[in-house]
């Protein structure tokens, strides 16, 4: 989906890590959200509350999912999921477009 149609944005910027990573959140009329963000390279490690799904638009980054025990490549046009109620880490090697989804169990 290149679009998104009948939403609101939230004016407030959600900014991580000294600015390297920012983010959008989205509201659906559903009162679901999804959050449109740039990361630059780097490390970083995020925690989540509910199930994410993390479509990469473009970009490189390796990331360590709390299931896994390697890292795992990730290119623009792909995606991952992360469990709700865990931490995962992300190494990004260039700048990097992507939408996370908050989905329900």
């Amino acid at each position: 989906m290149s679009a998104f149609s009948n939403v609101t944005v939230l004016h407030k910027a959600n900014i991580y890590f000294d600015g390297k990573v920012t983010s959008r959140t989205v509201v659906f009329a559903d009162g679901s959200k999804k959050t449109l963000g740039i990361m630059l390279p780097g490390e970083y490690e995020f925690n989540t509350d509910a199930k994410e799904l993390m479509e990469i638009h473009s970009g490189e980054l390796d990331v360590l999912l709390p299931q896994n025990s390697g890292w795992q490549a990730v290119k623009g046009g792909e995606a991952f999921e992360v469990p709700a109620k865990s931490k995962f880490k992300m190494q990004v090697k260039t700048v990097t477009d992507y939408c996370c989804s908050f989905l329900a169990e």
